[in-house]
């Protein structure tokens, strides 16, 4: 096999920056994913201590908040690249898992998307508690959000989710090339919806100035779907790995966790797309809830 001739000769030739995991000699143990976590609650702290360091009677120096998410970003970048790796690249000159390791990491995918929706979850309470209040809050002004762009927007991230199913169908039913179609495609769409929700940004802070300082709805909203952009990001990148091993041959039909597990995740991003659309621009868009 092409994958037992690489690993004779030093994974063919290839230069590996991180072969052995971090901590050693804790069998499968990772810190990857708690220095990922670090740098993103780093990123909260950093937004936290920039709002409260505007404003004549600013708490601390304007300037602390942005170095500590300058700071934040690097641990973050840095742990995700630590873990992406070990997760999805190194298994690129291994072959992908087998079916009967598979389960084990379907259940981890599980197990993590769990703790996704506790933190959406908690950006949601907060909405929600602002929200019964007097609505619109106070000094206020909302923008026109129900516009054709995050209609356009969501129409393509559902799409996706279904280019992405039907790729892993053809993969199943070993039509290579249809997997491979539909794989690029995902990835172009989510590719453009990453772009329409940076346009968006653009529009209404540039044109409409609502910013994440416009009241207690500009955070929420600023909050959520900047956090649901990190995570179609990432999953825009994961599916990217999916894309180059696919163009090595590296899945079949009883070798496919990888896009099992990835596609576990798209869905998921979707569906909290979806949820956020209808709270955070219908709900918002209405004088009840």
């Amino acid at each position: 096999m092409a994958t037992e001739e690489s690993d004779e000769h030093g994974h063919g030739g290839h230069h590996l920056p991180a072969v052995d995991d971090w901590p050693q000699g804790f069998g499968e143990a990772s810190w990857w994913p708690f220095v990922t976590a670090i740098g993103a609650a780093g990123f909260y702290v950093g937004a936290a201590l920039f709002l409260i360091g505007i404003g004549d009677d600013a708490l601390v120096n304007s300037t602390i908040g942005p170095a500590v998410f300058v700071g934040s970003t690097v641990i973050f970048l840095a742990g995700l690249y630590g873990w992406l790796y070990h997760a999805f690249i190194v298994n690129f000159w291994e072959g992908e898992a087998a079916e009967h390791s598979g389960s084990g990491l379907r259940m981890a995918m599980i197990l993590f998307l769990g703790t996704e929706v506790a933190t959406f979850g908690a950006g949601f309470v907060y909405y929600f508690f602002i929200r019964v209040g007097t609505w619109p809050p106070s000094g206020a002004e909302l923008p026109h959000l129900l516009g054709s762009l995050v209609l356009i927007n969501t129409a393509i991230l559902i799409a996706s989710s279904f280019t992405l199913h039907y790729a892993h169908v053809a993969l199943l039913s070993g039509n290579r090339k249809r997997f491979l179609g539909l794989l690029a495609a995902t990835l172009v769409l989510g590719v453009v919806f990453i772009g329409g929700q940076v346009y968006e940004y653009y529009e209404f802070i540039v044109h409409e100035g609502f910013t994440l300082t416009e009241g207690v709805y500009g955070s929420a909203f600023y909050g959520l779907t900047g956090l649901h952009g990190l995570h179609v990001s990432l999953g825009a990148v994961l599916i990217m790995i999916v894309f180059v091993r696919a163009l090595y041959g590296q899945y079949s039909p009883e070798r496919h966790t990888s896009v099992s597990t990835v596609s576990m995740y798209w869905h998921f991003v979707d569906a909290i797309w979806i949820f956020l659309v209808v709270v955070l621009y219908v709900g918002a868009a209405i004088s009840f809830f």
